[in-house]
């Protein structure tokens, strides 16, 4: 029998009663399929569920066949190494008595003396090349999700369950896990927003609020059909709307023509030359039929209101968010940022940046490139003095502003409203509640506590609070804005993106962002030397 994970009936709920999954019906079989869906719609919960971390308020799931789990964020207990991982620690100790001589005759039967070859192979797979007895905590964020995804294909699941699993790698880090799904034989779960490595999928289910979704094909196809549905969206929306206004413009010719025939009952009771009975039989008429059409109308009017809300619901969710900016005003060739021999670093006695130096003119878009550890951040750092510099000059000569992937800009404690008049004190209430709409945050949303946001509203409301003033900086600085964005809100950072007329610092490993935004210059950081 094929592995396959059967889900039905399936419903489960957050902690306070609130649906979240409702009703789902899927089956995932031997193939590469893709989990999307806006932040918060349940993707990492539905992992869990299946893996058996969470269990459901009603419905079954049936495994056939192994399943592992890689995590977004690959942890361990304190002292763990990678070895702990893959689960051959003991295995490993073993190892090390018999040769050291400690070991008994059993224990050298059982050994398997392949092993520490075959973790060093599986971790050379994903382009790590560390011993297996390194702490998990003298890693990166990168690396452990290398070690984390090398331990699982080591374990030869049937199915491999992956959430996010390129957030926090380079670009070789991306392109190891995309070679390995490549070559991948069994079934793979992949929730991801990299629209490269969707695009390597078999088949994209979208999770959203109404329940699941599944699409056959690559992301390239499932963004094709979906833009089908967007074009149907507004075709619904444009009917309703036109059958709203043809039902109003009936119901005020209908009460127009009972006003008429009221009047002219009125007169021929005033002129008295009609028996009263016949004139209260023919008003009891009017009166009930005039009813009878009223309620009608009122019911199709409801009919039509209902139809109208439901296709701008539909509008609402397949439209990504619009965010408009108004123009920074920076002049063509004007200087934007200078740097002469610039080195710093958090080790003095050996420093990432060394002696570099640039000059970034508007509106050039500069990318920042470079393996993890690089000095990507660290350059950034340097360039606004949140960093001291070991030596060299900065010049930045025009207004800037720098979205790191924490948006540590924002006060988590104040209101998106409050963050917004902070950083821009010239800003009133109504100004900055408009700003944020344009970006999504409409009504009560504004008044939401920064620190209570997702990662990926979080960045969206940075972009409202620096891209959406009157005057947008003149400079912007971006620090990897893609790691924490669902798909819609990554379509609409590149559209504010495209549409923003100052200079351009951005550091990311997500090749897809930078084509679709339109990078003038790279700048490539080797660790070595600027």
């Amino acid at each position: 029998m094929h592995a396959s994970i059967t889900l039905s009936e399936f419903t489960f709920a957050r902690p306070d009663g609130t649906p979240l999954l409702s009703d789902l019906t899927l089956r995932f079989g031997p193939e590469r399929c893709g989990l999307v869906g806006r932040n918060g719609t349940g993707k990492t919960t539905l992992l869990r569920l299946i893996v058996g971390d969470l269990a459901p308020v009603r419905g079954t799931i049936r495994v056939e066949g192994r399943i592992v789990l890689l995590r977004q964020d690959v942890q361990g207990a304190e002292g763990d190494t990678i070895a702990d991982l893959f689960g051959a620690r003991a295995a490993l100790d073993l190892l090390a008595r018999a040769e050291a001589g400690r070991a008994s005759l059993d224990d050298i039967a059982r050994a398997d003396w392949t092993l520490p070859d075959r973790i060093g192979a599986a971790l050379s797979r994903l382009g790590l090349a560390v011993p297996h007895d390194t702490p998990l905590a003298a890693l990166s964020g990168g690396q452990r999700t290398r070690a984390g995804l090398a331990a699982q294909v080591f374990a030869a699941p049937d199915i491999l369950l992956l959430d996010e699993p390129t957030n926090n790698l380079d670009r070789a880090g991306r392109a190891a896990v995309a070679e390995l799904l490549d070559g991948w034989n069994g079934g793979a779960i992949v929730a991801s927003h990299d629209r490269d490595l969707l695009d390597r999928m078999d088949a994209i289910v979208e999770l959203t609020a109404l329940g699941a979704t599944r699409y056959g094909g690559n992301y390239t196809a499932y963004r094709a059909r979906k833009a089908l549905e967007l074009q149907a969206a507004e075709h619904d929306l444009a009917d309703a709307e036109k059958r709203r206004e043809t039902l109003a413009r009936k119901a005020q010719q209908a009460a127009e023509r009972k006003a008429r025939r009221d009047g002219a009952g009125q007169r021929k009771r005033a002129k008295g030359d009609q028996p009263k009975i016949l004139l209260d039989a023919m008003k009891e008429r009017s009166e009930g039929s005039g009813g009878a059409n009223a309620r009608l109308r009122d019911a199709r009017r409801t009919e039509a209101e209902t139809a109208l809300d439901s296709a701008r619901d539909r509008i609402e969710r397949l439209r990504p968010v619009a965010m408009e900016l108004a123009p920074s005003g920076l002049p063509s060739g004007r200087t934007v940022l200078q740097i002469a021999q610039l080195t710093g670093g958090h080790d003095p006695e050996a420093p990432v940046i060394r002696n570099l130096s640039l000059t970034l003119t508007g509106p050039e878009r500069l990318a920042v490139t470079g393996p993890n550890g690089a000095g990507k951040t660290t350059l950034l750092a340097l360039i606004t003095g949140a960093m001291q510099a070991l030596s060299g000059k900065v010049s930045l000569q025009v207004p800037h502003a720098r979205l790191d992937q924490s948006v540590s800009l924002l006060d988590p404690a104040l209101s998106l409203a409050a963050n917004f008049r902070r950083l821009d004190p010239g800003a009133d209430d109504n100004s900055a509640r408009a700003a944020l709409a344009r970006f999504g945050f409409r009504a009560e949303a504004a008044l939401r506590p920064a620190g209570g946001l997702s990662g990926g509203e979080r960045l969206r409301a940075g972009l409202a609070c620096t891209l959406g003033r009157a005057q947008p900086p003149q400079l912007l600085i971006l620090d990897e804005p893609t790691n924490h964005l669902d798909l819609d809100a990554l379509e609409a950072l590149e559209a504010a993106v495209r549409g923003y007329d100052g200079a351009l610092i951005v550091v990311s490993h997500d090749t897809y962002f930078m084509e679709q935004i339109g990078v003038d210059r790279e700048l490539c950081l080797t660790g070595s030397s600027g």
